[in-house]
């Protein structure tokens, strides 16, 4: 359902156009900007701040010759008398079971794969700053919108867990932004952990938890898909 409140429905229309919602949420926010012009303009407002993220994803032509096999393979031989086709089809039938056995074997004993979690830290003007992506442990962060620091002053990382009453510090974030990869030892990144930068002073805060302003700050949610 919609909500009707205004915080909350900017919250859905972000969630929307980061693709952290399911699917039966998704047909349903976009089937309501058919007739809700407010959503609309809610999600349009959202694409526009978050356009530096295709920045991240450039475009990769495929493999040479790709098309080719493509077409190869739907060419295939001329179909075969009856016999010769049931024979196959029963050694077909045969392998196909023993391999179906295999995988499930297989996914039995398979861990699950890591969840994979994804924000996007903004500034107080909802301007995207950061993407911060998680996965096994890691935090990856990659900055979008690179910003001078004050030379008396650095840019610490910080993580709260839902339920947790004071952040941690993750470390101290290069003068020179562009990427870091983080991995947390007493912590480990979930759904709804809040991930700050705060600015700090020289060598980071001096008591432990943040002393300075939060110039950036996003909540991990899972990522579409995974």
């Amino acid at each position: 359902m919609i909500p009707t409140d205004p915080a909350e429905r900017d919250a859905l229309a972000g969630e929307y156009v980061l693709g952290t919602l399911d699917a039966r949420a998704a047909a349903e926010v976009a089937r309501a900007m058919e007739t809700d012009p407010a959503l609309r303009e809610a999600v349009a407002a959202w694409e526009a701040r978050l356009a530096p993220l295709t920045a991240l994803a450039p475009p990769e032509a495929p493999p040479p010759g790709l098309w080719e096999r493509i077409a190869a393979s739907l060419d295939g031989p001329r179909q075969a008398p009856a016999v010769a086709k049931s024979r196959f089809l029963r050694v077909w039938a045969l392998g196909a079971s023993a391999v179906a056995a295999g995988l499930a074997v297989l996914l039995l004993v398979r861990p699950a794969p890591e969840q994979r979690l994804m924000t996007v830290l903004l500034t107080q003007r909802d301007q995207p700053a950061w993407l911060v992506e998680a996965q096994g442990g890691a935090l990856r962060l990659a900055s979008l919108n690179p910003q001078p620091v004050p030379s008396d002053r650095v840019m610490q990382l910080w993580a709260l867990p839902q339920g947790a009453s004071a952040p941690t510090s993750l470390g101290l974030i290069p003068a020179e932004q562009g990427r870091l990869t983080v991995t947390p030892s007493t912590i480990r990144p979930e759904p709804g952990m809040l991930i700050e930068i705060t600015l700090e002073p020289p060598g980071g805060s001096p008591t432990g938890r943040p002393t300075g302003p939060i110039l950036f700050i996003g909540r991990l949610a899972a990522a579409r898909g995974t």
